[in-house]
């Protein structure tokens, strides 16, 4: 196997790899913020948990109960997003290996680095699309009627 010994070759093979490195700036941005609204969804369900397992057997807890199997399929939606953005990184980051393989080697891989890259890219747009459904079950169950018509003290 043949490998680029010129500095102009090396230089431009690293330049063409670190372009997608932007994208792995943005999962790595989404997979933080994601895994705060895990961490929230996580904290709620003990709290709802406790509230149950305090509550006298003659008191049903049909509420608690509502809110917990929301709070699980928000939990699934969140793991969802977060395995896609994992999956994600992992083919951006074999896209970067591929372009610079490919640029300072004589191996015939930019087919590869293509079909990685929008494979990568997928994958982050459905991680958005689970990210929005989240968002929009979390605030599904929010009264906003008391914020603009408050009710008399």
């Amino acid at each position: 196997m043949f490998f680029a010994t010129d500095l102009s070759t090396v230089t431009h093979g690293i330049q063409l790899a670190v372009a997608p490195v932007f994208l792995l700036t943005a999962v790595a941005g989404m997979i933080g913020s994601v895994a705060g609204r895990l961490a929230r969804i996580i904290d709620r369900a003990r709290i709802l948990e406790d509230r149950i397992d305090a509550a006298p057997a003659s008191k049903p807890m049909e509420h608690a109960f509502t809110e917990l199997r929301r709070l699980r399929q928000r939990g699934m939606l969140v793991n969802t997003c977060m395995a896609l953005l994992t999956l994600c990184a992992l083919l951006i980051g074999l896209t970067i290996m591929a372009l610079f393989l490919g640029e300072t080697t004589e191996m015939q891989i930019f087919r590869i680095a293509t079909i990685l890259f929008l494979s990568g890219v997928v994958c982050f747009l459905l991680a958005l699309l689970c990210f929005l459904v989240e968002t929009l079950l979390a605030t599904r169950v929010l009264k906003f009627a008391r914020a603009t018509h408050p009710e008399p003290s």
